[in-house]
């Protein structure tokens, strides 16, 4: 069973014509039901916000720009509570540059972007995957041939030159090839 991924951009026809006989299946914000759930801009609820126990948040992408830290803004808690899918992103041009992901919306530590991504983001969206949308993620797992469509490609969590694919992460879970959420930078500062 083909997993493939595309750019949410390309035209129906271009899709069509590159993936004959595949499902196409939108996993972005602008999804229809039931598959807008696989966007980490849904408000699942109650998930569990990395390095902050107790703490959690109603999406994924509310904990990962909570938990940013620009020049001339540190972390918004207020991200966490957001429900509409609108008003999370926070930007370099409104707050400066980026300086990190804070480990935890009280920790003292800056965590650069590949550690960010795999110590907060990876494990906020695995949650979602196996705690919200199991049965989606079976669903697609027992596809013929399918393409998920999201606004970027890129499933390399090394690759800091476009944002991370949750599309990309959707198939790597689903194939059994989840990014290691550890690396050597994090297990240095925490002394493991």
């Amino acid at each position: 069973m083909p997993i493939r991924i595309a750019s949410r951009r390309r035209t129906t026809a271009s899709l069509m014509a590159a993936f004959p006989g595949a499902e196409i299946i939108d996993v972005t914000s602008k999804a229809p039901e039931p598959w807008v759930r696989l966007s980490p801009f849904y408000p699942h609820g109650g998930i569990p916000v990395p390095f902050s126990e107790g703490l959690t948040s109603q999406s994924v992408e509310g904990i990962w720009q909570a938990l940013k830290v620009f020049q001339d803004s540190d972390v918004d808690p207020a991200r966490l509570a957001i429900t509409t899918m609108k008003g999370l992103k926070r930007t370099v041009s409104r707050y400066g540059p980026v300086h990190g992901h804070r480990a935890g919306l009280h920790g003292d530590r800056l965590l650069p972007y590949e550690t960010a991504r795999r110590r907060i983001y990876l494990p906020a969206y695995r949650w979602i995957l196996e705690h919200r949308v199991a049965d989606l993620v079976e669903l697609i797992r027992n596809k013929e041939d399918v393409v998920l469509l999201d606004y970027t490609t890129n499933g390399d969590v090394t690759d800091p030159s476009s944002p991370l694919s949750h599309a990309a992460l959707i198939q790597l879970y689903v194939e059994g090839r989840w990014p290691s959420e550890d690396d050597a930078e994090v297990r240095g500062a925490d002394g493991a």
